[in-house]
């Protein structure tokens, strides 16, 4: 377990595209069970970068947070936390996406970002609602959203493609109120 003075969540800038690269690369056949499939270029340095780039746009303009999990005294990046598919007027919505590196899984550590995630959402980015969905055999990410406080709100059928097929979902969600 990592002590949470050793867990550093912050927004990802574009300087941060060599470890993001790395990471992804180290942990793409892990990772592919529960992702889109991704052509190779997603995972080369030039494509981090722009991913990078529309993040920080996106991250100003208040249509997404992309925050990077660092741990240790080296601030290794480990994982990514997003808050995607931003949506104001009635509805002060987001999506919630997080991966953690396979090395780092069963310590904590998303259980931890996804509490200053939230956090961040409901005082600083304003929303009132922040909603994940989960492929039903996922346990680990099921328990993240619970230890967090998420409720479980429904089974949306062939909700997203992940890995060339399209998978079941499990609704979570939790209010600014809760």
């Amino acid at each position: 377990m990592f002590a949470p003075s050793e867990i550093l969540v912050r927004p990802l800038c574009v300087n941060d595209a060599p470890a993001l690269t790395s990471l992804r690369q180290k942990n793409q056949h892990f990772l592919q069970p529960f992702e889109p499939i991704r052509p190779a270029s997603f995972y080369t340095l030039e494509s981090q970068y722009e991913q990078l780039e529309e993040a920080e746009r996106s991250f100003q303009a208040g249509t997404g947070y992309s925050f990077g999990i660092f741990v240790g005294p080296d601030q290794t990046l480990v994982g990514r936390v997003n808050l995607s598919n931003v949506v104001r007027g009635a509805w002060q919505n987001a999506t919630l996406g997080y991966f953690l590196d396979q090395s780092y899984n069963g310590k904590g550590i998303m259980t931890r970002a996804v509490v200053e995630v939230v956090r961040f959402a409901f005082a600083d980015a304003k929303l009132h609602r922040v909603q994940a969905a989960v492929m039903p055999r996922n346990k680990g990410s099921i328990k993240v959203l619970e230890k967090n406080r998420f409720r479980q709100e429904g089974l949306s059928l062939r909700y997203l493609q992940i890995n060339g097929k399209w998978e079941d979902h499990l609704i979570f969600a939790i209010t600014a109120d809760e």
